[in-house]
């Protein structure tokens, strides 16, 4: 996909990127992410499904997530049978999602926060090739990004040992008994003692991290007023915008994270940020995508993707299905809503679990 089809296209992203006059605004007459209908599909195995199936739930831009059983030849397997061993098949989940809001890449990079990816024997006390990990791809784009993905986590030293996380061509997805689904929303008490008992969260905590509110300090409005500069607030708590070309981070090369002005929530990483030519600083992901919130904005006549901080809530600018490949999205952010931290400084300044995140 080109990443700019035409001058006119290229004129309109600009001006949706920007909060510019309202007039030019309102006599635009076309909507960059008109995309109802059209999903794609990810297929992952990570373990009890329960656990896999939950988190992705809470991604703004999927639609469904079904747990069920992938892999086997099996037709229309029981959950007795998959969980006594007695098919080839594998616990997994099957997401529905909106490539226009969240990437097939994002979904991979938030499949590995969910589970061990160095056991081929389970999944924490859950053992047998029923509970093994895998990545089903639908398709040949598919199937790159989880290599590639698979690739970089191998060479990141996030983990001693090596990735046996399998990637398998997509053959069949069986849904599983209606009891097992939305079983953390469903059956809270029994989902929470399972989960806790399982020991998945104390893993992930170790080698990812938990996001939580607590971690980062909020500043009252009224401080934020007085701190930050008139820009910054406009940007930050005004959903404003600021001049294309004429802000600090839209050409800067250096190696480093981008993290929110206000609360210093990490955001983006220069391994991911290209020239998009459009005068802002614009990125293909986030490095974490715990940390943000997608929201349908229908300002201006246009229906585009908002994306805020998820503890601050920091306005920080709109993603675009116009990016490259095989991402497709292009995070179009204001650089004042970030603060940028060289890579040298990371681990002084408290990022330096994030080190990882500079490697290309």
């Amino acid at each position: 996909m080109q990443a700019f089809i035409s001058l006119k296209l290229l004129f309109l992203l600009l001006i949706s990127c920007q909060a510019g006059d309202q007039q030019e605004m309102d006599n635009t007459d076309m909507t960059l992410n008109s995309h109802e209908g059209i999903t794609e599909t990810a297929t992952f195995a990570g373990g009890c499904f329960w656990c896999i199936e939950a988190p992705f739930e809470e991604v703004d831009g999927v639609l469904s997530v079904i747990s069920g059983f992938s892999g086997g030849d099996q037709v229309d397997p029981s959950y007795d049978n998959v969980s006594a061993g007695k098919t080839d098949h594998r616990e997994s989940v099957q997401i529905i999602f909106d490539p226009y809001t969240v990437s097939y890449t994002e979904l991979v990079d938030l499949f590995w926060k969910q589970f061990d990816p160095t056991d081929a024997g389970g999944s924490f006390y859950d053992r047998g090739q029923q509970y093994s990990s895998a990545i089903f791809y639908h398709n040949h784009e598919q199937k790159q990004v989880a290599e590639n993905s698979r690739e970089w986590l191998n060479t990141s030293g996030l983990f001693q040992d090596p990735i046996v996380t399998e990637i398998i061509a997509y053959k069949t997805f069986y849904p599983a008994e209606e009891y097992h689904q939305d079983f953390y929303r469903n059956h809270t008490e029994r989902y929470e003692e399972y989960r806790n008992a399982s020991g998945r969260d104390e893993f992930i905590k170790k080698h990812w991290g938990k996001p939580q509110a607590d971690q980062y300090e909020i500043p009252s409005r009224s401080r934020l007023k007085s701190e930050l500069t008139s820009i910054q607030f406009e940007v930050t708590q005004q959903e404003g915008t600021e001049p294309a070309f004429n802000n600090p981070y839209w050409d800067n090369k250096e190696v480093g994270i981008y993290v929110d002005i206000v609360s210093g929530e990490p955001l983006f990483s220069s391994a991911d940020k290209f020239k998009s030519g459009t005068g802002w600083p614009s990125f293909t992901k986030p490095m974490d995508l715990r940390y943000i919130n997608k929201i349908i904005d229908n300002s201006f006549g246009m229906s585009r993707v908002e994306v805020r901080s998820r503890f601050a809530d920091s306005h920080l600018g709109h993603v675009f299905y116009d990016g490259p490949e095989p991402a497709n999205l292009r995070y179009c952010m204001n650089s004042a809503a970030l603060r940028f931290i060289p890579g040298e400084q990371m681990q002084q300044e408290g990022y330096g679990d994030f080190l990882p995140y500079l490697i290309e």
